[in-house]
């Protein structure tokens, strides 16, 4: 019998800051924990603080001036992306399609490969799942499925 997949599972919601050390402070005075700290690829930095006993996570972005997602700040800027794991994200992206939904990026990060759409109201949705590697076949290299403007514009 052939396995279904299963949907995305939502797993954390990314915020755009101003000052990471900031809101370090602000979220750590709430009671969250940092989690997991790193640079990303394009050299923004995020901070993943979770709740004690709790499975979602909060990450915080911060982009500087010489980032290519930086933008100025504007009210209702601040929601960065909602990011899903998906157990089976071949078949996940093969729904995708189907729906004709165009991906904006996507990149193989360490054993992860990430893939971003966008909502109509340009709210960027990230999925990821762990990349399985075939006997015998070589990994793709990191590939951009599209230059992406600027993440968000202000809304009307």
């Amino acid at each position: 019998m052939p396995r279904r997949h299963t949907g995305p599972r939502l797993l954390y919601t990314g915020i755009r800051v101003r000052d990471i050390a900031r809101s370090l402070r602000f979220y750590r005075s709430l009671g969250f924990r940092e989690r997991l700290r790193g640079t990303m690829e394009h050299g923004g930095i995020f901070v993943q603080l979770a709740y004690p006993g709790q499975t979602h996570r909060l990450e915080l972005n911060y982009y500087p001036r010489s980032n290519p997602y930086y933008e100025p700040f504007r009210a209702g800027t601040e929601l960065d992306h909602v990011g899903f794991y998906v157990t089976e994200l071949e078949a996940w992206l093969r729904f995708l399609r189907r729906r004709r939904i165009p991906l904006v990026l996507d990149f193989t990060e360490g054993p992860q490969r990430v893939v971003y759409i966008r909502d109509p109201d340009n709210v960027w949705l990230e999925f990821f799942g762990t990349v399985r590697r075939r006997p015998g076949r070589r990994r793709r290299a990191p590939t951009r499925v599209a230059a992406p403007p600027r993440r968000r514009r202000s809304r009307t």
